[in-house]
């Protein structure tokens, strides 16, 4: 039974196989080079008139001020660590660290 049941998968499996590799109602690729026309739209570069001006800004009134006010009184001084000192800082913390008292080795 197992060897009839195998022989039958087989057998469809062979004629999937062959159904696919067919040419069957003309549905195959052709080997003829096919060549692809762009629309030319000869009007699109013509030299035209500009349209009339248009404001992208909200309807408010303008804000003005006077005086200067230097930088060092508004924003802050960042101060940055270097990166070298961090990496000195991480190895001393890391050497000083607790470590395993046993040690497992499968």
């Amino acid at each position: 039974m197992k060897t009839t049941l195998l022989l039958f998968a087989l057998c469809l499996l062979g004629a999937s196989a062959a159904f696919g590799q067919a040419a069957v109602g003309g549905a195959y690729l052709s080997n003829q080079p096919v060549v692809i026309e762009f629309p030319d739209h000869p009007q699109h570069a013509v030299q035209q008139s500009l349209s009339r001006e248009q404001s992208v800004l909200e309807s408010s009134i303008p804000v003005s001020a006077q005086g200067q006010r230097p930088l060092w009184e508004v924003a802050p001084v960042a101060r940055v660590t270097p990166l070298g000192d961090i990496a000195r800082m991480l190895k001393k913390e890391h050497e000083g660290a607790k470590k395993a008292s046993i040690v497992w080795e499968n």
